[in-house]
């Protein structure tokens, strides 16, 4: 723990010089500078406020085994270390856990692509059934979840659906999400009740603000199209140019946004989602440096993977990146999906940690 400590110890004068900012006249005044400031400090609170835990709690062993000797005090000391001490290690253990390196993306909000692979009409129900799933899964969480791109099927299902949803750290629990999803199921048009299995591919994008440094794009790369939107709407479709198409040349990425009545709100959307897609397709192609670089995360996220298998028949969900079945797919899918992303954070930390171990 020695290295460890060094490393808390600057996170709580990080913390402490924070505090004294906060305070400053000059800082609050500066709403963006505040706002910046105060959710620095709440991102290390917690692993400042468990470091004064555990000091207090070795100081209390510390004075605990001092008094053992003593003819009055020592049945008392030795309760105190029975329970001081299972506390210390624990507190350990959290402490390694709120020192692991962390991903700069967990406190973002996300932009989820759900699409119709293998399997046709059945694939593109699903594509929908998932999309229901994530949709109760947010509510739960109480995140946002909204629609801001989709392509439908006579059906009733998805060939394509984009998403972003908003809230409190949503990559840091749905980023595991993106991959190929399998369902075995007899599909509605199946006449001779045969179970058929189709795919559908996830994937999770964080949302790039504008405040974002390190962007990919070069505004001089990406050619704007003003056009006016079609659907339902009335007059107002069909008199204003609001709808807005980006196009990314170098990678040749296309955005059309047409969801908003303002060609300023369509503009906005539409780089954040071109930012997204962009993030996502460096990611993809760089596969091999993008793994290494997650070697300690579940799974590589590429959409390609295969990761989860939804077994109608055995009311069973299968993650197969850790081993885990659960036999309430019923559940999971109408949104109860804390279980395995619990599993796949816990997963996840448990590699981290082995890697710090070994060091």
């Amino acid at each position: 723990m020695d290295p460890i400590f060094a490393q808390i110890q600057s996170v709580v004068d990080r913390y402490d010089e924070l505090n004294q900012m906060l305070a400053d006249p000059e800082v609050m005044g500066d709403s963006q500078n505040y706002m910046k400031l105060s959710k620095e400090a709440g991102s290390i609170r917690e692993t400042v406020e468990t470091y004064q835990r555990y000091k207090d709690v070795v100081s209390g062993i510390e004075d605990a085994e001092e008094m053992l000797s003593d003819d009055e005090m020592g049945e008392l000391a030795k309760e105190d270390l029975a329970n001081l001490k299972p506390e210390r290690e624990e507190l350990e253990e959290k402490l390694k856990l709120l020192m692991l390196p962390k991903d700069p993306n967990d406190d973002k909000n996300i932009i989820m692509e759900i699409r119709g692979a293998a399997g046709g009409d059945e694939s593109s129900l699903f594509a929908a059934d998932l999309l229901g799933m994530y949709r109760r899964y947010c509510e739960n969480q109480g995140w946002s979840l909204q629609i801001i791109d989709e392509t439908t099927t006579e059906v009733g299902g998805y060939k394509e659906v984009a998403a972003m949803i908003t809230g409190d750290k949503v990559f840091s629990k749905l980023k595991f999400e993106s991959g190929a999803h399998r369902v075995q199921r007899v599909p509605a048009t199946e006449t001779q009740g045969r179970v058929h299995t189709s795919t559908a591919t996830v994937g999770i994008m964080p949302e790039f603000e504008e405040v974002d440094e390190d962007s990919l794009i070069d505004p001089k790369d990406v050619r704007e199209d003003v056009y006016r939107a079609s659907g339902a709407g009335g007059q107002h479709v069909n008199k204003t140019s609001s709808a807005i198409r980006l196009t990314h040349e170098p990678t040749g990425i296309t955005v059309a946004m047409q969801d908003e009545r303002s060609q300023q709100q369509n503009r906005a959307k539409a780089w954040k989602v071109l930012h997204a897609r962009v993030y996502d397709h460096f990611a993809q192609e760089n596969e091999a440096e993008y793994a290494e670089q997650r070697k300690t995360a579940v799974g590589s996220g590429a959409r390609s993977e295969r990761i989860r298998t939804y077994n109608y028949p055995q009311n069973r969900v299968t993650d197969h990146r850790i081993g885990l079945t659960l036999n309430k797919l019923d559940r999971i899918i109408g949104g109860d999906l804390g279980e395995i992303i619990d599993a796949l954070v816990l997963a996840e930390q448990t590699a981290k940690l082995a890697a710090l171990n070994e060091q």
